[in-house]
């Protein structure tokens, strides 16, 4: 149900009439948590997204199991005790840059956006509000934010045998570069 959820959300976004798309299948996710015991950074450049200038609106999905690691063991207790991959295997977001009106999507520069809406990690949906840059260039558009996260606000529960070794708070970091959709 959630995946045909999804795929309709992805649908409404494309075929808006008279309103203009981007979109990439590329996108970059990270995320970075820092202990006195050991740093641990996880990479994702397989994020799907949709972003319509016209009205703000944008819509994330990544699959859980393309996040890769430094140490493949880190990988797969990332995949089978933290996230449960198999069983919620991907994350989204769907929301909108709240002040559209101060990101000129007509000229080239870059522009202060702050994005909100609803983060789905591990089946578990929270509201956020997300401060971040918005570059308009001649082939498309770049987003950029970095935000925190606590993973016992999404149900995601840390064995006490690594607990030291994973932050509280995990630092998230989003790279995503836009290109037109081609009608």
């Amino acid at each position: 149900m959630k995946r045909i959820s999804f795929f309709l959300l992805f649908l409404s976004l494309f075929f808006i009439s008279d309103a203009q798309k981007y979109m990439t299948k590329n996108g970059f996710i990270g995320f970075f948590s820092h202990t006195p015991v050991e740093d641990i950074k996880a990479d994702n450049n397989q994020v799907a997204s949709v972003l319509d200038i016209s009205t703000g609106e944008m819509a994330f999905q990544v699959l859980i199991k393309s996040f890769h690691f430094e140490k493949a063991l880190m990988e797969t207790h990332f995949n089978e005790s933290f996230l449960e991959s198999d069983k919620f295997p991907r994350s989204t977001f769907k929301g909108k840059i709240v002040n559209l009106s101060g990101v000129d999507f007509t000229k080239t520069g870059k522009y202060e956006a702050t994005v909100e809406g609803a983060l789905n990690i591990h089946d578990v949906t929270k509201n956020i509000k997300v401060p971040g840059t918005v570059e308009v260039l001649p082939e498309g558009i770049t987003a950029n934010a970095k935000f925190n996260i606590a993973p016992e606000d999404y149900n995601i529960k840390i064995p006490a045998v690594v607990r030291e070794n994973i932050a509280k708070i995990i630092e998230v970091t989003v790279l995503i570069k836009y290109t037109p959709i081609e009608k």
